[in-house]
């Protein structure tokens, strides 16, 4: 359960967006204006395309739902070595 959560934590991390200075610069940019700023009149530099956001938060729900299914396995193979375990101790006790 511990590299599950070393995994969570690791695309947790990574997925932090490089972006967000660049927002906070055009927040405080458009408040020093005090008006609306279209994006299209927006320097090349303080634009925020949607592309890498997008493939971020796509990346972070393939890693979440690669790491379930890693644990799920995990845990059901534990749950048949138990099985397998348990049904060789019935045998050998002579009850099964």
């Amino acid at each position: 359960m511990t590299l599950f959560r070393r995994l969570v934590l690791v695309v947790v991390l990574a997925s932090a967006s490089p972006a967000a200075p660049a927002l906070l610069h055009a927040q405080q940019s458009a408040e020093q204006q005090g008006e609306f700023v279209p994006a299209e009149s927006l320097p090349q530099r303080e634009r925020m395309p949607a592309a890498p956001l997008l493939i971020a938060a796509y990346a972070f729900a393939l890693a979440a739902l690669f790491g379930y299914v890693i644990s799920v396995s995990r845990r059901l193979t534990a749950v048949k070595t138990d099985i397998a375990r348990l049904e060789s101790d019935m045998k050998r006790s002579g009850r099964g």
